[in-house]
């Protein structure tokens, strides 16, 4: 899934959370969440990453995010969400990773 947005706020976040909430219960094993155009990301978008990681830990799957900009990894990294998500700088470094 890629996220076509520059910034990904509150008028995003409810879409966003259902249709990755959605995916994940089509029995996808992951949800792989390429953010290479996000430039910026408020609190209720965060809340919307974290509500489905959370959905997907229940049913045991994973949500991995793929190449963060400098500001959103920094951003995670202060959060420590760093220490909950999967992340990765590209799809080839995850497939590696993951595989």
């Amino acid at each position: 899934m890629e996220v076509n947005l520059t910034e990904a706020n509150l008028s995003h976040s409810e879409r966003f959370k259902s249709e990755l909430i959605s995916l994940l219960n089509e029995k996808q094993r992951s949800i792989w969440i390429n953010m290479q155009q996000v430039t910026y990301v408020d609190s209720s978008f965060l809340g919307a990453l974290v509500a489905a990681l959370k959905h997907a830990i229940s049913i045991q799957r994973d949500v991995v995010l793929i190449s963060l900009q400098k500001d959103i990894d920094d951003m995670l990294k202060l959060i420590r969400l760093d220490k909950v998500f999967k992340i990765y700088n590209t799809e080839q470094e995850a497939k590696q990773a993951i595989v």
